[in-house]
């Protein structure tokens, strides 16, 4: 789990809207797991409505007692009839299935209930890989024909993005999808080796509505 660095908690105040990272959960072999709020995201997320995450309720706190135990409330549990296909889709080494650091970093924590996600700042390592999602779609509007699992889509670093400074936009052929997911776009400034960026799940209803790639080292 090297390539796994830490782990942000984002959240936003709609589907559509821009991802605050709020907090950041921290793991080492000496400190255990420990969560933090960003007090700065955190006064532009209350802003608009955030208040905090249930069971950690102090914003100025470090929590180092049950963090797993509380976030891990949101992954798939093992014994579930459909974990296989759980597990494929978002590819699950599944020797690290009981490991909640691990399956928070890969599949993101998302639940249809709330606008929470757990996005890992992963590093570049050999046979690296993992799936991330292109933003922007709501307003894009893209033909649903657009695009088919397996199509390779080129990237391009946009440093000055004033969202992102660490912003990859994504192209198929000279055509603008949208960006990489924050904190997962990162990895593409840690190497100057190119990664590869592949379609790997569509959903549409007559527009592109949700793209998910899986990113390769």
């Amino acid at each position: 789990m090297k390539e796994i660095g830490n782990i942000h908690l984002c959240w936003r105040q709609a589907k559509g809207s821009n991802r605050i990272p709020i907090g950041t959960i921290k793991h080492s072999v000496t400190g255990g797991v420990r969560f933090s709020y960003n007090q700065n995201e955190v006064a532009k997320a209350r802003k608009l409505g955030f208040q905090h995450y249930e069971g950690f309720p102090d914003l100025t706190k470090v929590y180092d007692e049950n963090v797993l135990e509380i976030f891990g409330q949101r992954l798939i549990k093992s014994e579930r009839s459909d974990t296989s296909a759980f597990y494929e889709f978002w590819g699950i080494d599944t020797q690290y299935k009981d490991n909640d650091f691990y399956m928070l970093a890969y599949t993101q924590g998302l639940l249809p209930t709330d606008n929470y996600e757990f996005l890992a700042d992963f590093h570049p390592m050999p046979n690296l890989s993992f799936v991330s999602e292109i933003t922007g779609l709501t307003e894009a509007k893209l033909e649903a024909d657009l695009l088919k699992v397996g199509d390779k889509l080129s990237y391009k670093r946009e440093p000055n993005n004033v969202f992102d400074n660490k912003a990859i936009g994504l192209y198929l052929g000279e055509l603008y999808l949208g960006h990489v997911k924050l904190i997962h776009s990162r990895v593409f400034y840690k190497t100057n080796t190119l990664l590869k960026v592949t379609v790997h799940n569509i959903e549409k209803n007559g527009f592109l509505k949700r793209v998910f790639i899986k990113i390769n080292s």
